[in-house]
């Protein structure tokens, strides 16, 4: 499975809502995870595929199993398992992404979103898996986090069910630290 680079995947959003146009469909998009990073926060230079929420959702998914055949992407260029940690008002955590896509509204994850799904999920690297712990590292400079209470803050806004585990606290903690010393 080939990278998204940030030219293939707004080639892939504008061949998106060119399908949405052809079908009469308009189609929204909210982009979260590293496809968020990469576009709204500029903070890597690819990532593997798209993690987005599209509506409507049955319209859109068939469009993008077209873009995917007709850019020659791989079938899950696009998916939408990010729906399962969304949290209960997902609208609040995004804002319009402004891309000038005709057919197309993309909307992304904000920062202050993304590093609540970041800090819940805190997923460590591994070989040939970037994790969480750059992208929060990224997000903790860029919203000026000066303690773990902070990012917890966070998570209750969006997620108040969610509390950050003992184990994600002290990589939080860590991070915290490097993110002060970059």
């Amino acid at each position: 499975m080939k990278n998204l680079d940030r030219k293939t995947l707004e080639a892939a959003l504008h061949e998106l809502g060119k399908q949405a146009l052809t079908k009469g469909v308009d189609l929204e998009i909210c982009i979260y995870g590293g496809s968020a990073m990469l576009l709204a926060y500029d903070s890597r230079n690819a990532t593997k595929d798209v993690d987005a929420v599209l509506s409507p959702r049955d319209q859109g998914s068939l469009l993008v199993a077209k873009v995917a055949q007709t850019l020659g992407l791989h079938d899950d260029w696009l998916n939408d398992d990010v729906v399962q940690f969304i949290g209960q008002n997902p609208k609040e955590g995004r804002r319009e992404l402004k891309l000038c896509i005709p057919g197309l509204t993309v909307f992304v994850a904000t920062a202050n979103y993304l590093l609540a799904m970041k800090a819940i999920a805190c997923r460590d690297p591994l070989p040939g898996y970037r994790g969480d712990h750059e992208d929060l590292v990224y997000l903790i400079k860029k919203i000026g986090i000066k303690n773990v209470d902070e990012v917890q803050r966070r998570i209750d806004q969006f997620f108040p069910d969610e509390v950050i585990t003992n184990t994600n606290r002290v990589t939080i903690e860590v991070l915290i630290e490097e993110a002060h010393n970059a």
